[in-house]
């Protein structure tokens, strides 16, 4: 069971319950693939008015492997989510509320602490 006060969710893919965390190591992970200097910078990278398909798979493997997961990019790639394209949005979503505690408004303005 994920604890949330560690940043981890769950997710099913591939009809499988997975758990994921965007660890330091895994945000990491995430700055040197973006090329940013800093969190505040890979956070408004992931607005949901700029996040790609290719997006979704490098945070979901990063998160994946933070949790501990030994997956590839190009296996995230293949997996399957319920609800297709919207599910893995969600899961997205979900992942990055766990991490940094923001979410993101109608209108994308980013919005502080959600708990």
């Amino acid at each position: 069971m994920p604890n949330r006060f560690r940043g981890e969710i769950s997710a099913q893919l591939d009809g499988r319950t997975w758990t994921l965390v965007l660890t330091l190591g895994a945000l990491a992970e995430l700055e040197a693939a973006y090329e940013c200097k800093s969190l505040a910078t890979l956070l408004q990278r992931f607005s949901p008015d700029s996040l790609s398909a290719s997006d979704m798979i490098v945070l979901l493997g990063a998160g994946l492997r933070g949790a501990g997961h030994d997956v590839t990019n190009d296996q995230v790639a293949m997996m399957q989510a319920a609800g297709g394209v919207a599910g893995f949005a969600a899961i997205t979503a979900d992942l990055l509320t766990a991490a940094f505690g923001v979410t993101f408004t109608e209108d994308d303005e980013l919005l502080a602490e959600v708990s």
